[in-house]
């Protein structure tokens, strides 16, 4: 499993990222030079051994320390022989929660220190969890000038106890960056590996990081939520949630998963009402679950916010009801965005394809009639929006014919929804 294209790189930094990622990389054939202040990490690496204890790198360090492929040195003078440097520095947290910044400056400042050294091109790539923008504002002005140099962001997602395993096998490979040439480089070092390369921009790849740990932050939070209410029900927790991780189409997938509109309808506002009012009968506290209403009150309150701010009077709105394909108007977050906009002045039409006022009926009907009485007045039908509409709110996916005829009609278009791609008009 070894590459056909050897480079020459240099690691900054040989803790449990830099150290795995150095012995790694050498593994695939690569040369490397793990670089540190620190004597003892170095004396390690160069005797064979591994500074630290994870599975599968005490083998990696001396096999390729011993075949020559993985070398250490506390001096950063050996960065003027490398095509790429891999910066995997620790940002520890400061006291305030802000990110601890000192090391990356530090590493930052050695490389540029080599550059006059120099007379080929380099590649550097910062694999240390960074704020987005810290390439931007603080790694590229360091290099300001000089052009043989490409910055990079490839972030790890290694996890201590199978940092080894994790390389080798990647779940997930980001490489972001302008220059199209360094991104593909760096991501061409784990072509033996088999693993798709996600190629982005520069603050997306940091900001990736940053969304993975979050994710996997809230999933172990809300599993251990949903296991405090089912102990406190009687209730076996790990029952309930092996059963729900079955469920591979909604649950443990990409559904849900994009940024979007507000949730609505009548059965997940509800159901969280429900879970809240039982847990605070049961004297629970569980905020991530009570968090969840909260939290899209406030996604939709910056939505109609961005809406109101829009420069047009008329404007019309595609899709009522709270997703599309049905007619269910029941609490849908377009609803209380219509309530805004005529609250404050705006004139507004709306279309949905699936609405027809004389047909819904029960308690669907009751909601929009108790809520907005004139209702009947708003909806129209597509042509009539796009002839009359100063611009465009797109609130609910629609199908490739009204997209293409929204597009036909040169409105400018705020989208709401995820999918906002197939409007090539959409601010």
């Amino acid at each position: 499993m070894k590459t056909g294209n050897p480079e020459q790189i240099a690691v900054l930094g040989l803790g449990y990222v830099g150290c795995v990622t150095a012995a790694c990389f050498a593994s695939l054939g690569h040369r490397v030079m793990g670089i540190d202040r620190d004597q003892h990490k170095v004396d390690n690496v160069l005797a064979g051994r591994a500074p630290f204890y994870e599975p599968g790198l005490e083998d990696l360090v001396r096999d390729n320390a011993a075949a020559g492929r993985l070398s250490a040195s506390t001096r950063s003078d050996g960065i003027a022989a490398c095509d790429i440097v891999l910066v995997c520095v620790g940002t520890p947290s400061e006291k305030n929660g802000n990110l601890g910044l000192e090391q990356m400056r530090r590493a930052i400042a050695e490389i540029a220190a080599q550059l006059p050294n120099r007379s080929k091109p380099l590649i550097v790539a910062i694999r240390s969890t960074v704020f987005p923008g810290t390439c931007d504002e603080i790694v590229l002005p360091a290099f300001a000038g000089r052009a043989e140099v490409s910055v990079v962001s490839n972030p790890e997602f290694l996890r201590e106890g199978s940092a080894v395993k994790d390389f080798l096998e990647p779940s997930l490979l980001v490489v972001g960056g302008g220059g199209e040439s360094a991104v593909r480089r760096v991501a061409d070092l784990y072509s033996p590996l088999g693993a798709r390369a996600c190629l982005v921009s520069l603050r997306t790849a940091e900001m990736i990081k940053y969304a993975c740990n979050a994710f996997h932050a809230v999933k172990i939070s809300f599993a251990n939520e949903i296991g405090a209410l089912s102990g406190k029900l009687g209730i076996d927790g790990q029952e309930v949630m092996s059963t729900l991780c079955e469920d591979l189409k909604l649950n443990v997938s990409p559904a849900y998963l994009k940024p979007g509109f507000a949730f609505g309808g009548s059965c997940l506002p509800k159901d969280l009402r429900a879970l809240t009012y039982r847990m605070r009968a049961l004297d629970l506290k569980l905020p991530l679950l009570e968090s969840a209403l909260p939290s899209n009150e406030q996604h939709l309150r910056r939505a109609i916010d961005a809406v109101l701010e829009l420069n047009a009077q008329r404007i019309g709105v595609i899709g009522l009801a709270f997703k599309e394909d049905t007619d269910d108007l029941r609490e849908s977050p377009v609803v209380t965005l219509l309530e805004q906009l005529v609250g404050k002045g705006r004139d507004v039409r709306v279309f949905d394809p699936q609405i027809r006022l004389d047909a819904i009926y029960g308690s669907n009907r009751n909601f929009i009639l108790e809520t907005i009485p004139h209702i009947g007045r708003l909806l129209t039908g597509l042509d009539q929006v796009l002839g009359w509409a100063d611009h465009l709110v797109l609130a609910q996916k629609q199908s490739s014919e009204v997209l293409h005829r929204i597009r036909s009609s040169g409105l400018p278009v705020t989208t709401l929804v995820d999918g906002a791609g197939a409007l090539a008009c959409t601010t």
